[in-house]
């Protein structure tokens, strides 16, 4: 026994020298590596492949070789494709290296991993150039300066016979630092504790711990990382889904008031539609109606394309709350938000939004509306009908969720744009009920199914895929300003078109003015040939709406009614500005994001976003789904400076491709990860998830969902599985795991 723990300090396996000193420092801070149980569960990030060290004196053209070389020096090589060349030191005739770089940072970057006197281990084909040897491109792990490390890295090449793990290092660790302190560490650690039972890992061909944990960090061949890989991923994905399971068991062990309607204003509303429900919405609707006449809270996710029509289904599910006695609250994340929803779930109602008041209907409703900006008199007077349970339905921002605010009888809580509030924020609300409200929570950014298994696993899910009659298609066309810098004249002469015909005009921008520029930058105009000033900007520069609504109404806009909309505006000068938009007496509406969501004006046909590289994928669909929504054809226009072949490039014409929002989000994840997915940005925290990749290993996460409701089917508590317990309660205590409760 060497009483070496998993929860030992990492300074047990690293040293106590000066050099291991600093090392351990580094992990701890930039890695957050502080015990050995943290760095065992440092996976290496991809593997090497290096076989056997070649002789360099015996080489062949097109040979694959692994070498083990010393960079006698190194420089950087500009041009309109930069490159960095060194030369390599080996067993043989000097080797010259060539890295070709697509930008100069990256050169830059390259050139530093090859400083003169630095040591690596090199991976390639070898070729002939100007009667030299060649290696292009190679993979490489570089070992430092220090001249006594050649022989050691030959020797420890060697010895991890086909695979060198690269580890995730930073500071003053190298790859090769970590894979000699874990191979170090799997020899004496006393105890690895297995989480999983042996009949589990039996039914789902899984390695055990100690196995997996040698192959993920030591492995012979390609076979054995997948075996470990897997394993570890069905472990978390258990974990989760344990955790899920028993908030899903939670919910339904809770008492509340079942919700069966019996009044007659959801009858009406019903009988006034000037329009028929889509099959979908139809559909939804009897589900809802289900949760909200049981005697536990209905807990459910809505999710649907931009203009689908979740509004109208969540409005007659909190009609239905109303029918019953109790009240509804719809908590929007913006106060243009809010005011939307406000608008038009009254022009909906119509008499039937004015209960109690002279002119409405005797078997209407209130609808109040609660907004951090309205004045202090008029939340008085609108606290009063809510605490009261005069107003049935109330909209609000974040300021329902004040200690102040009281209902009389809370029966459904709607979140719209959940992934824009936080779990406490949402707990905030439904605790002002005196028994546990019905919870159903909206998002027009589609999910794939195993997100919404991963993220929201203890939410019902219901999706509506079907787009109301009346919805126009939005061509979608990237403007790439790099190669055709003139098209961007052709964008402002077809704003000017649609203006012509009688129809609208978004312009987003993402900024809203120049004090959110970097220190020092200065504002550029380009200037076309005939003279037209264009907010065109210049590589690094970002369009802002307080520069660029000028520069249109004083160019090539001129004679157009221009407007500008963004965060900062007073609430009153926002509503006049939407009002305005909304009854057609602005022609172009140049914004932010804050018309990304609920913003809904029939005649506004066409969409320009610049520097549309900046969004995400998800945020260009739910811009696009702003326009087309009248019944007349939309275009929505996206302009960037991007490079050709780019990433972001390549995310603009996958959006300009389709208008499949499922399958634009299975992209956008894929290009994101899950760290914006899980809630980094809300929380604080990196993505919850280690190993798992919620796309990657979908059938991982059904087959652990199986296993993990056969597992508290048996036992409950999980009392006969302790350590699969505990990491269920630590998943639980993790800060990370706010966002998986319901976010």
């Amino acid at each position: 026994m060497t009483g070496i723990t998993l929860d030992s300090p990492i300074a047990t396996v690293l040293g106590a020298s000066a050099k291991d000193k600093a090392k351990t420092t580094s992990l701890e801070k930039s890695l957050g590596l502080r015990t050995v149980g943290d760095l065992l569960w440092h996976f290496p990030r991809t593997y090497l492949k290096t076989g056997e060290v070649t002789e360099v004196r015996r080489l062949e053209e097109g040979q694959p070789l692994t070498i083990v070389g010393r960079v006698r020096h190194s420089r950087l090589v500009s041009g309109r494709t930069p490159r960095v060349e060194a030369l390599l030191e080996t067993d043989g005739p000097p080797l010259r290296l060539t890295i070709f770089a697509r930008r100069p940072r990256i050169a830059e970057w390259q050139l530093g991993r090859l400083p003169a006197g630095s040591t690596g281990v090199f991976t390639g084909k070898v070729g002939r150039f100007q009667d030299e040897w060649q290696l292009t491109n190679p993979q490489m792990v570089m070992f430092g300066e220090d001249e006594t490390k050649a022989a050691s890295a030959r020797q420890m090449v060697e010895t991890i016979k086909a695979l060198f793990p690269i580890y995730r290092v930073t500071g003053a660790v190298q790859t090769w630092d970590v894979a000699r302190v874990v191979a170090f560490a799997l020899t004496v650690v006393d105890e690895l504790p297995d989480l999983l039972p042996a009949d589990l890992r039996e039914r789902q061909g899984l390695p055990d711990v100690h196995t997996a944990m040698r192959w993920i960090h030591t492995p012979d061949d390609w076979a054995q990382v997948g075996a470990a890989r897997k394993r570890f991923r069905f472990e978390e994905a258990l974990v989760t889904q344990l955790l899920l399971a028993r908030r899903r068991a939670a919910v339904r062990a809770l008492g509340a008031r079942p919700r069966t309607g019996g009044g007659p204003l959801l009858a009406t509303f019903d009988s006034r539609l000037p329009f028929e429900l889509t099959r979908g919405q139809v559909d939804v609707g009897r589900e809802i109606e289900a949760d909200l006449g049981r005697e536990h809270p209905m807990s459910r996710l809505l999710q649907g394309e931009v203009g689908s029509g979740k509004t109208l289904v969540a409005l007659r599910a909190m009609l239905r709350v109303v029918d019953s006695g109790g009240q509804a609250a719809l908590l929007a994340p913006t106060e243009v938000l809010a005011q939307q929803h406000h608008r038009s779930i009254t022009a909906m109602l119509g008499d039937l939004a004015a209960g109690g008041m002279l002119g409405g209907a005797e078997e209407g409703t209130d609808v109040a509306l609660l907004t951090g900006s309205m004045g202090r008199k008029a939340r008085q007077e609108t606290m009063l009908r809510m605490a009261s349970g005069e107003a049935g339905i109330v909209v609000g921002t974040h300021a329902l969720l004040e200690d102040r605010v009281q209902f009389a009888d809370l029966g459904l809580v709607v979140v719209d744009e959940q992934h824009r509030f936080g779990v406490e924020q949402r707990a905030a609300l439904t605790d002002k009920a005196g028994s546990p409200p019905h919870l159903l929570v909206m998002t027009a950014t589609p999910i794939p199914r195993t997100v919404a298994m991963t993220v929201f696993g203890d939410l019902e899910v219901s999706t509506l895929r079907e787009l109301p009659a009346g919805r126009a298609p939005v061509q979608s066309t990237v403007v790439p300003l790099r190669e055709q810098p003139h098209w961007l004249e052709r964008v402002w002469a077809r704003v000017r078109e649609e203006a012509g015909r009688g129809q609208q005009t978004y312009v987003v921008c993402p900024r809203i003015g120049g004090d959110e520029a970097e220190e020092g930058q200065v504002d550029q105009v380009d200037v076309t040939e005939e003279g037209a000033v264009l907010p065109a900007a210049r590589e690094g520069e970002l369009s802002a709406v307080e520069e660029v609504a000028p520069r249109l109404a004083e160019g090539p806009l001129a004679g157009l009614r221009v407007e500008r909309l963004h965060g900062r505006l007073p609430a009153e000068e926002k509503d006049r500005v939407m009002r305005d938009f909304a009854a057609g007496r602005i022609d172009v509406l140049v914004a932010t994001t804050v018309i990304e969501v609920g913003v809904d004006v029939a005649n506004a046909t066409t969409m320009v976003l610049l520097d549309a590289d900046r969004f995400g994928v998800s945020q260009l669909h739910q811009l696009r789904g702003r326009v087309g929504r009248g019944g007349l054809p939309g275009l929505c226009l996206l302009v960037s400076h991007a490079e050709p072949g780019s990433q972001a490039m390549e995310r603009l014409a996958a959006v300009a491709a389709t208008a499949d929002g499922f399958e634009l989000s299975r992209v956008d994840l894929e290009q994101r990860h899950e760290g914006d997915v899980l809630g980094s940005s809300q929380s604080g925290f990196r993505s919850g998830l280690r190993q798992l990749r919620v796309l990657r290993d979908e059938k991982t996460i059904v087959a652990a969902r199986s296993e993990a409701e056969a597992l508290l089917a048996e036992d409950p508590l999980l009392a006969g599985l302790p350590l699969l317990g505990a990491a269920v309660d630590d998943l639980e205590r993790d800060q990370r795991s706010d966002y998986l409760e319901r976010s």
